[in-house]
């Protein structure tokens, strides 16, 4: 059984709560954009934030489960597909996009910190793991945004 460190514990705790964030964002989101591979993005992202609440949960309670490179195989071809349909975009699912972003972009950031605080090195595989799907879900958000004109590179 693993045991955690106060610390540890309470950088899990809060990526729990950023992982349940997230949920209940993209299950938004999916419900609230129009174009329907933005909703179809938003949806597939919800489950997967769920299995990492799931992961999360898991490790709190004292187990380390394992990684699946199956998530993240999927998530590169989601990533990868060329976004198709009218280049225009609704100002409102713009909007939703950025601040999906953005959230991706902090959790990323905050499971850095919990990665390096961790102790068991299965724990801190798990959560890479975790980190790196979140990243690639801020490369699918970016690409969405590139593919309609909405994210401007210098």
């Amino acid at each position: 059984m693993l045991q955690l460190t106060q610390k540890e514990r309470m950088l899990l705790e809060d990526q729990k709560s950023h992982e349940e964030l997230c949920i209940k964002k993209y299950m938004k989101y999916a419900n609230e954009a129009q174009d329907t591979q933005l909703k179809q993005l938003f949806a597939y992202y919800a489950s997967v934030e769920q299995e990492h609440l799931n992961t999360v949960t898991q490790i709190l309670n004292g187990q380390v489960p394992s990684t699946s490179s199956q998530g993240g195989q999927q998530q590169q071809q989601q990533n990868q597909q060329n976004f198709t349909g009218n280049t225009v975009c609704s100002e409102n699912d713009i909007a939703l996009c950025k601040d999906a972003l953005t959230t991706e972009k902090y959790v990323s950031s905050a499971y850095d910190t919990t990665i390096f605080e961790c102790t068991d090195k299965n724990v801190r595989q798990v959560l890479n793991h975790i980190q790196k799907e979140e990243q690639e879900h801020g490369e699918g958000l970016f690409n969405y945004l590139k593919s309609k004109g909405a994210y401007k590179l210098q």
